[in-house]
């Protein structure tokens, strides 16, 4: 994730010319917004969302979809794994 300018910038080049498929995990918004032709998003309690389109698209939809404050950092409150 901490990739320099160079190499940052290699990697975006390789990925805009490359023919399939790539998921990509990154907390770098600018790049994604760079590369993103589709967001899968897991939001909230168990719910994904798809979304065809960049990051700063996404979250444009998160905010109409969920409000203004669906996009502000929030403390993830884990659960315990039920077995059985």
């Amino acid at each position: 994730n901490d990739l320099d300018v160079e190499t940052l910038s290699s990697l975006e080049a390789a990925l805009e010319d490359f023919p399939g498929c790539a998921v990509i995990i990154s907390h770098d918004r600018f790049f994604l917004d760079r590369i993103a032709t589709h967001i899968l998003s897991f939001e909230g309690d168990s719910h994904v969302e798809w979304f065809e389109g960049n990051f700063e698209d996404y979250e444009k939809d998160k905010k109409r979809r969920l409000g203004e404050d669906a996009v502000l950092p929030k403390r993830i409150k884990y659960k315990k794994f039920a077995r059985g």
